[in-house]
């Protein structure tokens, strides 16, 4: 899949949560209709398991409410905030360390785990098993699929 404009990298944080902001951004570009239909399977909490219901699970809230508050809210950087301090608000509430072991979860999954054979068939499937960088994580799948450099964007998280 090639570079998809407005489309962050799963490792880009918002407040304290990585993927939250790549959610944000597949909400709005799914409303303008810019959102690659290869998407569209893992768009939402309907399906367990993937990215966006796990993050959703994980903020106790629903992926219609938050659409909503999305496409009512801008598109800035404090918009993002504002939406995550909703999440907050009207879900489970989280502290510092939840989060942080949110954020090691989720940049270390298909690494070393039970999605390791998942994301080694993703691998293939994306024809990406001689990518220049070694893809060792669902997050340097996303990224190396979307033309991001997965080294550069995993030490973006630690920021």
């Amino acid at each position: 899949m090639p570079h998809i404009p407005n489309l962050r990298s799963p490792c880009a944080k918002v407040g304290r949560l990585v993927y939250f902001g790549r959610m944000l951004d597949k909400i709005r570009l799914h409303a303008a209709g810019r959102l690659p239909a290869d998407y569209l399977p893992n768009l939402g909490d309907s399906t367990p398991g993937m990215f966006d219901a796990r993050c959703c699970a994980f903020l106790g809230i629903t992926h219609a409410a938050l659409t909503a508050q999305t496409l009512a809210a801008g598109n800035t950087p404090a918009d993002d905030e504002t939406l995550l301090a909703w999440a907050h608000a009207h879900g489970t509430p989280r502290t510092d360390h939840d989060c942080l072991m949110w954020n090691h979860y989720m940049t270390k999954l298909g690494w070393r785990d039970e999605s390791r054979a998942r994301l080694q068939k993703r691998i293939a499937e994306y024809g990406l098993a001689s990518a220049a960088q070694p893809i060792e994580t669902f997050f340097d799948l996303f990224d190396a699929d979307e033309s991001r450099d997965p080294a550069a964007e995993r030490r973006q998280w630690e920021k």
